[in-house]
């Protein structure tokens, strides 16, 4: 995975951290729970922070959102770390993903219903692993129309949910590696190391139609991006529970102004 040696001189959070180093810049590992929003994990955590510490402010921010549907790694960023943001959001991602193949919805995953079948006979192992070989490298990949990307000023996913019919751009992306972990039709589950800009959901449709069938995504976890791993991420009620052991902040002048 790559590293950004400019971002890494913000500490990471820990059992040792101190309450200063939240205003100072700290990077935050979250395990995202499924159904959570991006949003309501930077919420959830700015809360919880500024209720520990007794400030107003404080600013908190991710490098890389991940969809209601998805789990896993989420980097969030507070106070000065926030300069970093961007940075991290250029690193490279690794999911584990799961397939169905057989069956397509507009959304690509389970968000909306199924809206046509496909044969599963014809496919097999061999298969699989011959188009996944050919999906690596650079590429043009065409973005969900269920996606945040701004279109007229509004959410693709807005103007799809009013059954607007839009076109989406297709964007430079590129999977690095795609290992096949599991072939149980009609699922199949793929480790994708990937840059940034990758729509997992829309590897799904096109997996599905080199596999002469169709697929949706009915599981994705984020297990790395940039340097982190998901290991030692934190889920919202960890990290609740280790700000409850963490010492008071002793503020200063300069520290208690909101940041």
């Amino acid at each position: 995975m790559q590293k950004n040696t400019e971002a890494q001189d913000f500490p990471v959070f820990c059992r040792a951290s101190l309450p200063e180093e939240f205003l100072s810049g700290q990077i935050i590992l979250m395990d995202k729970p499924l159904w959570w929003t991006s949003f309501d994990v930077v919420r959830k955590t700015r809360n919880l922070i500024t209720r520990k510490l007794g400030i107003k402010k404080l600013k908190v921010g991710h490098a890389g959102a991940l969809d209601p549907l998805a789990t896993g790694l989420m980097i969030l960023c507070t106070g000065k770390a926030t300069r970093s943001i961007e940075q991290w959001m250029s690193s490279d991602k690794e999911y584990i993903a799961t397939f169905e193949i057989g069956r397509t919805t507009p959304s690509f995953d389970l968000e909306t219903e199924t809206d046509a079948t496909y044969p599963t006979a014809h496919i097999s192992r061999e298969k699989v692993l011959h188009v996944l070989s050919r999906f690596a490298g650079p590429q043009m990949q065409v973005p969900p129309v269920f996606s945040a990307k701004n279109l007229q000023g509004k959410r693709a996913y807005e103007l799809a949910r009013k059954g607007i019919e839009i076109q989406m751009q297709a964007q430079p992306i590129t999977l690095h590696r795609l290992d096949l972990v599991d072939f149980t039709l009609p699922f199949l589950t793929v480790r994708v190391l990937c840059s940034k800009g990758t729509y997992i959901r829309s590897l799904a449709r096109d997996l599905g139609t080199a596999l002469e069938s169709g697929a949706c995504l009915t599981a994705l976890r984020r297990t790395a991006s940039g340097p982190f791993g998901v290991s030692p991420a934190l889920t919202p009620e960890a990290f609740e529970s280790l700000l409850k052991d963490m010492p008071p902040l002793h503020q200063t002048d300069n520290q208690s102004v909101s940041i």
